[in-house]
């Protein structure tokens, strides 16, 4: 963790209880497509948006606690969840949009963003896109900083995927997969802490049209190679910003050396590292993870942008002044993807 200047004292908060009601999906349509959702609470605006594969159940047991003190909306994002699944652009870019969209039909006109994996890359197009719609950045396990990407999401961006993915569902594999993933539970890998979360992501594409959505839009941010995209080149853009990244150092999705690096390219960032937890910390350690965004949102003044300083950052920030804080290695395979 870096000491932050922009740290403030702990504002007096009103605790209120969430009901069910609440925590139920709702729905908008926007663009003709229907967007699922979760809303709760009163306060500052939360928004958490889930990985690739993933809803907004994901965050369901975080939620009543989080709205005690914040307007929580969690979107499914398009393609996800109970979100409709058209043939569309999935990329961060397109995400980031959806996300602004969804955001302006509910009235909120800024909000800290918590994005998790897939989440977490599209959290960072969204202040890229909106800044002056972002308070704080909140990356979790977040997508976008390396190359390297665990192997399986490289093999499912390959041509066949969708026939690898349908065998899944055949009688007998879930047994198999089941006691491949206990047994790697039993032997303590890496992927073990993992996998059943990431088993239950299979569970989310039931049908063809679920499985189309999920890899339209992996190949969106992954190749054989890896992941495709970098946020690496305009890490320098959160200058100013509020940002923390959470995560654990047995993620066996995204190798927690990323955190390191995104920490050292993100001036003024802060870094909490979940020992023994792997792509899902807050999973693993719900209560940590709540507490720390609390105590983030609590004692940092939100992000005061202004034309200037952005113009100011763009003309003197960009690639250059990161090398010279150590990070050409980095930037030279991030010119080798794509920067959306």
């Amino acid at each position: 963790m870096v000491d932050d200047p922009r740290r403030r004292p702990v504002r007096a908060v009103r605790l209120r209880s969430v009901g069910d009601a609440e925590l139920e999906l709702q729905y908008r349509v926007v663009h003709g497509y229907r967007r699922a959702f979760r809303m709760a609470g009163e306060g500052p605006p939360l928004v958490l948006i889930h990985g690739i594969g993933d809803s907004s159940a994901t965050w369901a047991e975080l939620i009543p606690d989080l709205a005690r003190t914040h307007t929580v909306i969690a979107p499914d994002l398009l393609g996800h969840g109970d979100s409709d699944k058209p043939r569309a652009d999935y990329s961060v870019a397109a995400y980031a949009n959806g996300v602004r969209d969804l955001l302006t039909t509910l009235g909120i006109e800024s909000a800290t963003l918590v994005g998790h994996s897939l989440g977490g890359g599209v959290a960072m197009q969204f202040a890229y896109q909106f800044p002056e719609r972002t308070e704080r950045l909140i990356l979790v396990s977040a997508g976008g900083v390396g190359r390297e990407v665990n192997p399986v999401l490289r093999l499912v961006s390959l041509p066949g995927a969708h026939l690898m993915l349908s065998s899944l569902r055949l009688p007998g594999m879930r047994l198999q997969v089941g006691l491949a993933v206990r047994l790697m539970k039993l032997l303590d890998t890496d992927l073990g802490q993992d996998a059943p979360d990431l088993l239950n992501l299979v569970d989310a594409l039931p049908d063809e049209t679920s499985r189309n959505a999920f890899i339209r839009t992996l190949r969106a941010v992954v190749d054989w190679r890896g992941q495709v995209v970098t946020m690496l080149d305009r890490c320098y853009l959160t200058e100013g910003m509020p940002t923390m990244l959470l995560w654990g150092d047995r993620d066996s999705v995204v190798p927690v050396r990323h955190a390191f690096g995104a920490h050292e390219a993100m001036p003024g960032s802060r870094l909490e590292i979940f020992e023994g937890a792997g792509h899902f910390p807050f999973h693993s350690d719900p209560t940590r993870f709540v507490s720390l965004v609390e105590e983030f949102t609590a004692t940092t003044a939100p992000a005061d942008w202004s034309r200037d300083h952005w113009r100011q950052l763009l003309r003197e920030g960009g690639p250059g002044a990161s090398r010279a804080r150590g990070a050409e290695r980095d930037l030279r395979e991030a010119s080798e993807r794509s920067a959306t």
